[in-house]
This record gives C-alpha cells, structure tokens and sequence, in this order.
C-alpha cells in the first residue's frame, strides 16, 4: 500500500495543471518530492525534471513519465469579451462543451466555463453534430474586451479545472491522468530504490510536451544517454462497453500495469521484466499495443543517439483525454513494485543486444 505522503503528493500532482508547453506548476511539485530523497534534482531547459540516484555508475538507467496534459491557449478575445482559443493537444471536442477550465495568467488563475449556442437555437442536423472548437468560446465573466483583458492575455494557456477525486476503495478520477500518473509512478519508484544499494545510475524524469511530439523524452534522453529506459504512460482499459477486445486485448482496471510487446520495446529487457513478475508474484497485464510503434516516450527513448533497450509499462485508464480519466491504485503499486525489482535485480554488465546470449 502507497504511505500516506505519497497519497498527499498524488493529489497535490494530480491537481498542478500542466498544458503542454506550460508545466511549471506540475514541475514545480515534482522537483519538490523528489528532492527529499534524490542525490541530485534539476530541470531543464524545455522544463523536463530529473532526480538522480547513484550517478556515478557506468550503466545509466532512465525513466520517463509525461508531466504535460491536454488544453488549450487562448487566440482571441472579442468585443463581449468571450476568448476564442484552440487545442493544445489531442482534444476530444465531444468532450469539450460546458467544461469549466482556468486559465493560467502571470499574476494567478483565472475562472471560465465553455460555451456554445443553447440546443433550442441548434438546427436540426447540428444537434447530431459535434461543434467545431471554433464554435465554441470561454466566458470568464467580462461584460467586454477591456474587462477581459486586464484578467487575461492572447497566448494564456487554459487547463481543464483541477479535480482530484477518489470513487471507492482503489480507483480515483483527475483530468491529468494522462500522464501525471505516470511520473507519478517514476517519483514513487525513486522513493523506494533510494532505499536500496544499486548498482546502476537511476535517472527519474518527468518529460514535458509529450502530447506535442514526445518533445522532453527526446531531449531529456540525449541528455542522460541512458543505455535502459522505461516509459511509464497509460493505457486503454477494455472493461467498459463497445471497446474492442479483438484489437485491444483484455485489459482491466485493478488486475495490474501493462507490459507491452511492440517495436518499441526490446526483447531482451521484457524478458527480464517478465522473469522478475514471475520470482516476486507481481501481476501485470499483457499487450500488443494499440499499433506497432510510437504514440508514447518510448518511441523517442529507443531512437536516441546509437539506440536505447527501452520497456513500455503501461496504468490502465479509463475515458482517456476527458475531464475524468480513472486509473486503480492497485496497477499503480504494482508498476512502482515491478519497476524497483526489476532495476534494483540490475548487476550493471548486462548486454540488452537482442539475440546474443
């Protein structure tokens, strides 16, 4: 079970809103915990944070979870003061109206909901239609354009309101699932091999504008010049209605992380990975992925500089990219656990090479 502290930095992480390109908040909160037990804390020039563990070993390990999530930034703000903005990341715009946001201004966070015209003004065919975002707007509650901007800039960044919300004994619900989750897991992975006597450098990341381009894996990766990675992101849950099995597998909250096989993942360092589950009775969940390679930090991680053996473990999730993404405790354990055997089982001499015992 996750100690009590770690439960309060998962809320106060999960509640540090983070739009891609503007994640000083998410950073901020991660640079903090990991300073309590890290050798060395810093972040970056793109905004990537790391803590390191034992850097003087010769065989780095890196990991990598995105602290950026979805949103959107502001483009225009008009005589009634109503700002117009666009996506800042994979928005799904059935999910957008009526979302109350904030949007992120120098001196503080601002308030707003997001409009669209009433359902009794919609024509026929466009209530089967989901509006273009440019159809839609947010009110701040300025009664004009002078108003607005003396609250709010052109280029302000907007994040869905802050939730953070536990549903029943292990499952809880936060808009920055995707991939707060996941750096969390790496903080927490820290926080356990700080108590052990490693025999390889840990670098713990957690990578900006993932929903971008996977830009802070790229160059945090060179950086480091790890020769092992491990992505930590989400992954589709298939228990809910009309998600299909037969090209996503079976995958369930509660019943473990996700362990895939795709050409992102080296085949060596997945057998390693697997064999520690199996000595530590760790359960996981297996996946083919959702296409053959890239979509997370991983494809970035294995392509930088002459190649790195690189693991994808995925938290299963629920209604990913919406104001209520829903993620297990139980898969969160489970991925900080296998993660710590696996490098804490690390020698050092080990060859990654596929195909070469």
């Amino acid at each position: 079970m996750l100690p009590e502290s770690s439960l309060k930095f998962l809320k106060e992480f999960m509640t540090a809103s983070s739009p891609s390109g503007f994640e000083e908040e998410a950073a901020a909160v991660f640079r903090n915990y990991l300073s309590g037990f890290c050798a060395e804390v810093k972040t970056d020039v793109l905004g990537n944070t790391m803590g390191i563990l034992n850097p003087g070993a010769p065989l780095r390990v890196m990991l990598a979870g995105h602290y950026d999530e979805i949103g959107f930034q502001i483009v225009y703000i008009s005589d009634e003061g109503l700002l117009y903005f666009r996506p800042n990341g994979g928005i799904d715009k059935l999910n957008v109206p009526a979302t109350e946001v904030e949007i992120l201004t120098a001196n503080g966070r601002v308030p707003g909901v997001i409009g669209k015209k009433p359902i009794h003004l919609l024509k026929p065919a466009e209530r089967d239609t989901a509006p273009d975002l440019s159809d839609m707007w947010i009110d701040i509650g300025a009664t004009n354009r002078e108003e607005a901007e003396k609250l709010v800039s052109v280029g302000d960044p907007v994040a869905v309101r802050s939730n953070f919300r536990m549903l029943n004994e292990n499952r809880f619900v936060s808009k920055g699932m995707d991939d707060k989750v996941g750096a969390f897991v790496v903080a927490e992975t820290m926080r356990e091999l700080s108590k052990r006597k490693l025999n390889v450098a840990v670098y713990g990341v957690g990578t900006v504008q993932e929903e971008v381009g996977l830009r802070g894996a790229h160059t945090s990766c060179f950086g480091v010049d790890p020769q092992v990675g491990f992505a930590i992101d989400v992954g589709f849950a298939t228990d809910i209605p009309d998600i299909p099995k037969k090209l996503l597998g079976d995958i369930k909250l509660g019943a473990g992380p996700e362990l895939s096989r795709s050409c992102d993942n080296n085949v060596v360092l997945g057998r390693l990975i697997r064999k520690v589950a199996g000595e530590h009775k760790i359960a996981y969940q297996e996946t083919a992925s959702h296409r053959a390679s890239g979509g997370t930090d991983t494809a970035q991680m294995q392509m930088t500089r002459a190649g790195v053996a690189t693991a994808l473990v995925s938290i299963p999730n629920r209604y990913m990219h919406s104001q209520v993404e829903m993620c297990d405790l139980r898969d969160v354990e489970g991925a900080v656990q296998l993660l710590t055997e696996s490098i804490a089982a690390l020698k050092g001499d080990e060859s990654f090479i596929p195909g070469i015992d």
